[in-house]
């Protein structure tokens, strides 16, 4: 049996939280749930993004006008790395491998149902249309595929090769979170990957981390491999020069 993968401690998910919401007030996209489909989509395949390099991306400037204090900053960056290097754990590839069949990412991620949307439409915090979208995963999702796209290049190749539908697939299990509940689409991604049996919205976030995991396991299979370097054998002391000299090597390019 695989060891079970790490978890955040309630006071590293609250500093996690409070550092997203403290950007979410500079930029609104950037909320605990979204940062962390972000950063997920980091530990599956982008990993060799230094902290600079995405959270850049991941908050534009935000990041550096609302912890402009170097202490601040400090705190703000160790909540984040501490969110990451769960994550990382979670999605190690030798675990992974060693056991496949089980679930080790835990995304975060706030659940919505038929009374919360509900709730939200009588509050006025979103129309009918928009409540329509507030489905469990959906903010996860977008945070998700927001990092892909920031980071394509550092994705393997493969992932643009038309005729490799693998990675396809796994990513249309995780882009069915996007899907609001009773839309055509997501009723014909459920029939169609689930046939008569179905799938609830907790089958679809499930089946979304099981597609994540193998999608780490993906990215490493096919990431570029380092060329093996060839070095040839060196000639003996009494053996012919290489340069084509004619003399022995001690008496030639050998000669100390």
């Amino acid at each position: 049996m695989s060891r079970p993968p790490r978890q955040n401690n309630e006071a590293e998910f609250d500093a996690f939280c409070a550092v997203c919401d403290r950007l979410g007030g500079f930029d609104h996209r950037t909320t605990p749930e979204w940062a962390d489909g972000y950063l997920t989509a980091l530990a599956t395949g982008a990993r060799g993004v230094p902290f600079e390099g995405w959270i850049a991306q991941l908050a534009g400037d935000a990041f550096e006008r609302a912890f402009a204090d170097p202490e601040d900053r400090a705190a703000a960056a160790r909540a984040l790395h501490a969110r990451v290097a769960v994550l990382h754990d979670q999605l190690d590839a030798e675990t992974l491998s060693d056991d496949p069949e089980h679930l080790r990412l835990a995304p975060l991620m706030l659940p919505w149902t038929d009374d919360d949307r509900a709730r939200a439409v009588e509050e006025g915090t979103a129309s009918v249309e928009q409540a329509s979208q507030l489905v469990t995963g959906a903010e996860w999702a977008d945070g998700f595929f927001g990092a892909v796209e920031a980071f394509a290049s550092e994705w393997p190749a493969a992932m643009a090769d038309e005729d490799d539908g693998f990675a396809a697939g796994l990513l249309s299990q995780i882009h069915a979170l996007l899907l609001p509940e009773g839309s055509d689409e997501l009723r014909a991604h459920i029939e169609t990957t689930y046939g008569a049996a179905g799938a609830d919205r907790e089958r679809l976030v499930d089946e979304a981390c099981f597609a994540i995991q193998d999608l780490r396991l993906w990215v490493v299979d096919n990431a570029p491999r380092p060329e093996t370097r060839r070095v040839e054998k060196a000639p003996g002391r009494n053996d012919p020069c290489p340069c084509g000299s004619g003399k022995k090597f001690k008496k030639c390019h050998g000669a100390a």
